[in-house]
């Protein structure tokens, strides 16, 4: 990622091009490593690997809205500087898609059919939070990465024990999250109001849920 400053046109092409990429192809990633290509592969019974798969399948569905949430919100952002913030979170954020796309793989999980809708549902999410302003939309990406965070947490409970790839890549993605937070604080995220914060979990509760299944 280099530090050009994007414009309308700029940000419109990308968007296009990195939807199509997100969903259907293969994500451009900032080429990091994967936390669990190193990490050894324990045996797993029948149902917890299906179990982890289904815990996979849930954060790679979560990571296909971040990139609809933060491309939305590049779109609508005034500044070229926000819009710049934004498309850089976004590319950091598809290390984590590819991350576990890997696991989904190794575990011979299916990605949520309902993929489009997420990233189509987030996208316009993410261009009405930009829509409020620059302060108010980093404030979106500050709770959003807060609410990632405890919601990864609760995964690394529910992980079985042993599988330890699934551990590593979720870690760094949590470590991830808290520095995306931090970092829109620092560049001066608007603290969101208590009921903005509730419909969140409650639109995030909803996806959980059913791409667990789905």
């Amino acid at each position: 990622m280099n530090n050009r400053n994007y414009n309308g046109l700029d940000v419109l092409c990308l968007i296009a091009d990195d939807a199509l990429a997100t969903l259907f192809g293969r994500p451009r990633t900032k080429g990091r490593e994967d936390p669990a290509k190193d990490v050894e592969e324990a045996p797993l019974s029948s149902d917890d690997k299906q179990k982890s798969a289904k815990l996979m399948r849930v954060n790679h569905s979560g990571e296909i809205c971040a990139q609809a949430l933060y491309r939305g919100q590049a779109l609508t952002a005034r500044s070229r500087s926000v819009k710049s913030h934004m498309i850089k979170a976004a590319r950091e954020e598809n290390d984590h898609l590819q991350w576990c796309e890997n696991r989904l793989n190794a575990l011979d999980g299916q990605k949520s059919a309902l993929n489009p809708a997420w990233y189509f549902g987030s996208f316009t999410t993410g261009a009405l939070a930009g829509l409020l302003g620059d302060r108010p939309s980093l404030g979106f990406l500050a709770e959003t990465e807060k609410q990632v965070e405890t919601h990864l947490n609760k995964h690394l409970e529910l992980l079985p024990k042993n599988d330890l790839p699934s551990h590593s890549v979720i870690m760094q993605m949590k470590d991830d999250e808290k520095r995306h937070a931090t970092a829109a604080i620092e560049s001066g995220a608007l603290e969101l109001p208590y009921i903005a914060k509730f419909m969140m979990r409650i639109m995030s509760s909803i996806m959980t849920s059913v791409s667990y299944r789905i």
